[in-house]
């Protein structure tokens, strides 16, 4: 594929705009997606940082649930921060008991695990295949994983602090999940990463 590969952001709640422009910035053609048809143009979708609860809800709301399913079993990448980690996990805990997800990454992951609102940090995250410093990571009442399955590669830990050793990135195939918000930071790396792998699987 030569021309800019198609990405989706899923537009139901969170940061929608901020995964637009670091998409656009790092060279793909990012659109938001609220709606089937609109999910049927894109060759891959960000499921952006948010409350998994709300998006999950929204997700039914929308009917945007199985159309997802299916794309993510035909193989489309997906890329999902924070809330979207949650959203893509196969089990969550702390999580509502009415509470669904895409369940596309073999891992469990807990909801809410760094603490509240008030309980947000920065620390510095490398992330393996991808080069330079440390990310500067930010948690918002981000999830942890708690362990993965074995088609599921690590990709980065928490390096210092009390969350030291703590798994915040993980990719399973096409599917690739963080728990902090690389749109906030002005760092394209990530989302980089991710237009490469959708360039790859289109």
């Amino acid at each position: 594929m030569s021309e800019a590969p198609v990405i989706g952001v899923l537009a139901l709640q969170g940061d929608v705009r901020e995964h637009v422009a670091a998409l656009a910035g790092a060279g793909a053609d990012a659109r938001p997606v609220r709606r089937a048809e609109e999910l049927d143009a894109v060759d891959g979708l960000v499921i952006p940082g948010g409350e998994s609860t709300t998006i999950s809800k929204l997700a039914d709301i929308f009917e945007l649930r199985d159309p997802i399913d299916k794309r993510i079993a035909g193989g489309m990448p997906v890329y999902g921060s924070c809330a979207g980690m949650i959203m893509l996990a196969g089990e969550v805990l702390d999580g509502r008991p009415d509470q669904r997800g895409f369940a596309g990454i073999e891992m469990t992951v807990r909801r809410n695990a760094f603490g509240r609102q008030v309980d947000s940090f920065e620390a510095p995250v490398r992330v393996a295949g991808i080069e330079g410093e440390p990310f500067h990571a930010v948690f918002i009442r981000a999830p942890w994983v708690e362990r993965v399955g074995d088609g599921v590669e690590v990709l980065g830990t928490v390096t210092e602090g009390p969350a030291a050793g703590r798994v915040v990135a993980v990719r399973q195939g096409n599917l690739l999940a963080t728990s902090f918000h690389p749109e906030l930071t002005g760092d394209r790396r990530l989302h980089a990463y991710f237009v490469e792998l959708v360039r790859a699987a289109a």
